[in-house]
């Protein structure tokens, strides 16, 4: 029988699968409140892990074209719905899966894509998404800062050949364009007067 009750569940899952970008699903099965609290602040807060009904999340994910987790659901179930980085988070849970053997990874998907077990922990061996721009970062920098480098030098180099010539030559131009600005009235001047 339908209650309010198991329909607001269902649509509350629901949603938390399209919401996500990857989901894992896990066996508790002996973990106590503290430990699922731990797992909970390790995972953070872009990650909401779930202790659920295997009947409604089953409803759940067919509402939400999931067929990831298709005969999965059985035993104490949790689910980590990922809506930031699904990296850090799987790793956060094969970490978490290491050093506590009740959690068992069993399932889950990453952008569409059903993984395994295995797939799940192939994803936590990638680099975070932070790893990843910080070396993006790393190269684009590079160059700019070589090229400063480069120029400082040549300055260096420049200042050590050039002595006291270098103030000199700037100094030249200076002299011969105040210069041509007291010729230029002058022959202004000149050519009035021929016009005359």
């Amino acid at each position: 029988m339908t209650t309010p009750s198991k329909v607001s569940a269902v649509a509350e899952i629901t949603n938390d699968f399209k919401e996500s970008n990857a989901a894992v699903l896990t066996e508790y099965r002996g973990l106590t409140v503290a430990q699922l609290k731990e797992l909970r602040v390790a995972l953070g807060q872009d990650t909401k892990f779930s202790v659920v009904k295997n009947t409604l999340s089953a409803i759940a994910a067919k509402e939400a074209g999931v067929e990831a987790f298709n005969d999965q659901l059985a035993g104490p179930t949790a689910i980590a719905f990922i809506k930031g980085d699904a990296v850090a988070a799987a790793k956060s849970l094969t970490d978490f899966a290491k050093a506590n053997k009740q959690l068992v990874i069993k399932t889950g998907y990453f952008e569409g894509k059903a993984l395994d077990a295995q797939g799940v922990a192939a994803l936590a061996a990638l680099e975070s998404r932070e790893l990843q721009l910080a070396r993006v970062a790393g190269v684009l920098k590079a160059p700019a800062s070589a090229a400063a480098r480069i120029i400082d030098a040549l300055r260096l180099k420049l200042e050590e050949e050039g002595g006291a010539s270098a103030p000199a030559a700037e100094e030249a131009p200076a002299e011969e364009a105040a210069a041509e600005e007291v010729a230029a009235p002058a022959e202004a001047a000149e050519a009035a007067t021929e016009e005359n």
